[in-house]
């Protein structure tokens, strides 16, 4: 019997993709009409990059993947504050508008069509936007990653250098403040007696009981002598 071989792991990938759509193209020519696929990818690492990439071929495959070398060449660095934009931002291109606006942890994404999927390769994971003006899906994508190439770092969020404290001058001790630092330090833990396994058992300090007062002598009443008759 023969072995079975151990699969091949499989590299995690860099990037992520995620395919906007995929188009039939047909071009009429002399002798007849050609039949090509064309394929919108948008890839991203979830990190702060994103690219949008466009691929034509007369088979799907080859579409996707000419549309994914064509997105990483063009990745761009989206600024990320925590879990959401720095600002708000609106933008037009073409026949689409876009407007993005903040939003505080715990939103999620509020987004629908291709710019839902570029926000999340992107990293965005709190959001609010409204799309208006087209339902290309293609225009809507390339608006969407013109959008985030113009967020810009907010010049207050930037880090801070710390700066060095001064030294604090040394405070003179007192007489009594030296002379507890001259005592011996306090017995420490219990320590094994000589010849035996078992620790000995730590002196304990003797109770100081106050001194009753000397109880005085209760003098007797002296009792009347009887009168003789």
């Amino acid at each position: 019997m023969q072995k079975k071989g151990k699969a091949p792991i499989r590299e995690q990938k860099e990037y992520e993709e995620e395919v906007i759509q995929i188009d039939r193209v047909t071009r009429v020519v002399k002798g007849g009409r050609r039949l090509r696929f064309r394929a919108t990818v948008v890839v991203g690492n979830k990190k702060g990059k994103v690219g949008i990439g466009i691929g034509k071929s007369t088979e799907v495959t080859g579409a996707i993947q000419k549309a994914v070398n064509q997105a990483k060449k063009s990745l761009i660095v989206v600024p990320i504050i925590g879990q959401t934009i720095p600002h708000r931002i609106q933008v037009k291109y073409k026949s689409a508008k876009l407007l993005l606006m903040p939003a505080c942890p715990g939103t999620g994404l509020i987004a629908g069509g291709p710019l839902r999927k570029v926000l999340e390769l992107a990293g965005v994971l709190d959001v609010m936007s409204k799309s208006l003006g087209c339902n290309n899906r293609v225009t809507n994508t390339q608006a969407a990653l013109v959008a985030l190439s113009k967020l810009k770092n907010l010049p207050w969020i930037k880090k801070q250098v710390p700066v060095e404290k001064p030294a604090a001058a040394p405070v003179e001790k007192s007489g009594q403040e030296e002379q507890k630092a001259a005592l011996p330090a306090q017995v420490g833990p219990k320590q094994a007696a000589p010849g035996t396994d078992k620790p000995a058992a730590a002196p304990q300090p003797k109770s100081v009981q106050p001194k009753a007062a000397a109880a005085k002598p209760v003098a007797q009443a002296k009792k009347p002598a009887a009168k003789k008759d």
